[in-house]
């Protein structure tokens, strides 16, 4: 039995019409003093409460933002998330997440459908989608926050919120080379990911400088999860046994190498050394403990919600783009 209470049940208690509580719920005036304190006390009393697809039709607002994630499973967009969340709660905004599972195709169809619910705002992290269906889907929403992905060609009405990846793929490979490494390869995630290309170019860049032959064999494309890893490790060392060092797309691939390491009987480091990205927590719980790139990922996600609501707000002319740069952290996995 549905009892819910309506604006019908009100007006019908404070002996009013429908318009008059209608007024007082969405703070319209024209209702004097003693009506309205009325009206408030029978809502009060009954537990009324405005039904917000109602109170979006009389406002243009939804009170929601959509949050769009590759995979949500991954402990950095799950911190990310609790950024975005803080922010929007303090300013009385709920979040829409949504994952795509790493599939452009789901990534089109989320957008269409959070367009369709009117939300305020949206926040798309780490897009798979190539750029043109990406600002078409984009045109869809008013205000928009793309988080570590950059548009070739600017759009004005855009914030970015970018991890500076060349640099830390840079770091992470140069840190390897200093550690007497030689044969450095790269496990670089999804070929749809802008952050896996863009670390690849820190990767290049890194061995240019000390010397060191590039070998398109030691990338090799793989999942962004802890069984990507392990497949593209196994399949990496059983061909390539000369590797010596491993930089990992993130933490969860790089845990996947450990695993392999330790079933082939690659001893870590000794044998082959890891460098993962992103510092989730399970970094420094596995052993050995995870040398990698640190990200302050619930920093990235309260930047990306600030920057969104200002957009709300009404931002002027270009709308900002903010780079977190990435932070070597030393374990025992690579000293």
């Amino acid at each position: 039995m549905n009892n819910r209470v309506t604006m019908a049940d009100v007006a019908r208690e404070a002996g009013v019409s429908l318009m008059t509580v209608s007024r007082v719920v969405n703070n319209k005036g024209e209702v004097s003093e003693p009506t309205r304190r009325r009206i408030l006390e029978v809502i009060e009393r009954l537990g009324y409460r405005p039904s917000g697809i109602a109170r979006s039709l009389a406002t243009s607002r939804t009170g929601i933002i959509g949050l769009i994630v590759p995979d949500i499973s991954n402990p950095f967009f799950a911190d990310l998330a609790k950024g975005v969340e803080k922010v929007a709660y303090a300013e009385g905004y709920n979040v829409f997440l949504c994952s795509t599972e790493e599939n452009p195709q789901r990534e089109l169809d989320v957008l269409e459908s959070l367009a369709e619910y009117r939300v305020d705002g949206v926040l798309t992290c780490s897009s798979r989608l190539d750029e043109k269906h990406l600002v078409d889907s984009l045109g869809f929403f008013y205000s928009a926050v793309l988080v570590n992905r950059d548009l070739e060609n600017e759009a004005p009405s855009v914030g970015v919120v970018m991890v500076d990846d060349v640099h830390g793929g840079k770091i992470a490979t140069n840190h390897l080379i200093d550690g007497g490494r030689r044969r450095v390869a790269f496990l670089a995630g999804p070929e749809t990911s802008h952050s896996g290309r863009r670390r690849f170019e820190g990767y290049k860049a890194a061995l240019a400088e000390a010397g060191l032959p590039y070998t398109p064999d030691l990338v090799v494309h793989c999942d962004s999860n802890v069984e990507g890893g392990y497949d593209a490790t196994k399949s990496l060392l059983s061909t390539h046994p000369e590797v010596d060092a491993i930089f990992c797309y993130n933490d969860l691939v790089a845990v996947g190498a450990l695993r392999a390491c330790s079933e082939l009987g690659a001893s870590v480091p000794n044998d082959v050394a890891i460098v993962g990205f992103d510092d989730i927590m399970l970094a420094g719980l596995v052993t050995p403990s995870l040398t990698t790139c640190r990200i302050q990922r619930e920093e990235v996600g309260r930047k990306a919600a600030e920057m969104l609501l200002e957009q709300m707000g009404g931002c002027s002319g270009k709308c900002e783009t903010a780079v977190f740069t990435p932070e070597l952290v030393v374990r025992r996995s690579a000293p």
